[in-house]
């Protein structure tokens, strides 16, 4: 019984947040004391479908999108030769050093450079600049992954008559899925809760999620705030849940050795 209290209590502790920007995002003249608004504003939502909400949960969408799948498909390559060079402890230092500083001082180190190529302001720039960070993950992810089990079945291959391709559409990648899946998740979170490079590197016209938010918030409306703040976490909610409900399932039949990560 006090086991069920608890987690109880614990998941209306993780509702609680969700359940206030909800709440506040239809709201009108919601003040302290009042527990609940005193009148509602759900027409609010409708403004979602087109417009500048429309505009941003787009372009987020596809800058988050962008970023996930270069450094992915980068990070998988480069963990394969990191993991089996003999100076591979040097390379993952490197993988490391865009984490040593923040987003915003890397963004002023390459502020410069983008002004000579004309991509400040730019949502290519954005990406660019956010795939640094992502890349840097997931080359950290998958030189964990590359172990020599799987070495030993892309040696398999290749003596069996395998070329490179083979290599990779009959051995690698199936047995690479859910680490795949697990790295595109993450560095998707990465670019889309992304706010202080974004600032910089897109100069204000590539209005994200993220940016939209804080906007809102300098112009003392918490209302849209809230409503532009339950769009940004819905799609984490529903990458969770593909995530746990497909990808890492308990009888998932996924011969990754994703678990081990």
């Amino acid at each position: 019984m006090r086991g069920r209290v608890l987690a109880a209590l614990v998941a209306a502790a993780c509702v609680f947040p969700f359940a206030v920007l909800a709440l506040l995002s239809v709201a009108e003249l919601w003040a302290f004391p009042d527990p609940l608004p005193p009148s509602w504003r759900p027409e609010r939502w409708l403004s979602v479908g087109g417009g500048l909400f429309a505009r941003s949960v787009a372009l987020s969408l596809a800058v988050s999108t962008a970023v996930a799948t270069l450094s992915t498909a980068a990070g998988y390559v480069t963990g394969k030769y990191v993991a089996g060079h003999r100076r591979g402890r040097a390379l993952l230092f490197l993988a490391y050093v865009p984490f040593a500083m923040s987003p915003v001082v890397l963004g002023v180190c390459l502020l410069f450079l983008y002004l000579k190529l004309g991509l400040v302001g730019t949502a290519v720039g954005v990406v660019l600049a956010q795939t640094i960070f992502a890349y840097g993950f997931a080359i950290v992810l998958f030189s964990a992954f590359w172990t020599p089990e799987l070495r030993a079945l892309e040696d398999l291959v290749r003596t069996l008559g395998g070329g490179t391709w083979a290599v990779y559409r009959d051995a690698l990648l199936p047995a690479s899925r859910g680490a795949l899946a697990l790295c595109f998740f993450q560095t998707f979170l990465l670019s889309w809760f992304q706010y202080g490079l974004t600032v910089l590197v897109g100069a204000g016209r590539v209005q994200t999620l993220p940016v939209r938010v804080f906007a809102f918030v300098n112009e003392a409306d918490p209302y849209l705030a809230a409503l532009a703040s339950c769009l940004l976490v819905g799609p984490p909610l529903v990458l969770v849940w593909v995530n746990k409900r497909f990808l890492f399932a308990p009888d998932s039949e996924d011969p990754a050795p994703v678990a081990h990560l």
